[in-house]
């Protein structure tokens, strides 16, 4: 996808996400995604939901390429899930496409029905030896 104009994809099933080599597969480091702006449709009422993705990871081989990530998260827009569900399904498609060493997600959700639900996962324990910043998204305080 990198380098041409591609339409949105369909759905978060049918999105493809690429990867490309790891210039430095012999050293650990972090990559960081942060998706601000991340959207997808309550699976009950229809209604937006948002939410401020941080996803973390230390990559083997792969590296995942950011246009198609870029595109596979807008897929989510017209898509209908659970704050849990879209979370984890964002989570485990990298981690089966890229198989990386090592990988965390933070899904800060802003409120549905007056209750922000943040959700978190990870695939284990980080690497020895891994700087690992804080992901910086505070918690959901209102306008207080």
């Amino acid at each position: 996808m990198l380098g041409r104009n591609v339409p949105l994809p369909g759905s978060p099933e049918t999105a493809e996400l690429e990867t490309v080599p790891n210039p430095h597969p012999d050293c650990i480091y972090l990559v960081r995604f942060a998706s601000p702006e991340f959207t997808t449709l309550c699976p009950v009422t229809g209604q937006p939901d948002f939410a401020h993705l941080v996803i973390d990871y230390v990559p083997r081989d792969l590296l995942v390429e950011s246009k198609s990530l870029k595109l596979f998260l807008a897929s989510f827009r017209d898509a209908r899930g659970f704050h849990e569900a879209c979370t984890l399904l964002v989570a485990k498609r990298i981690v089966a496409t890229a198989t990386p060493l090592w990988l965390r997600i933070g899904g800060y959700w802003y409120p549905r029905g007056g209750i922000p639900i943040d959700v978190f996962w990870q695939t284990g324990a980080p690497p020895d030896g891994l700087w690992l910043p804080e992901q910086g998204v505070p918690a959901y305080r209102g306008r207080g």
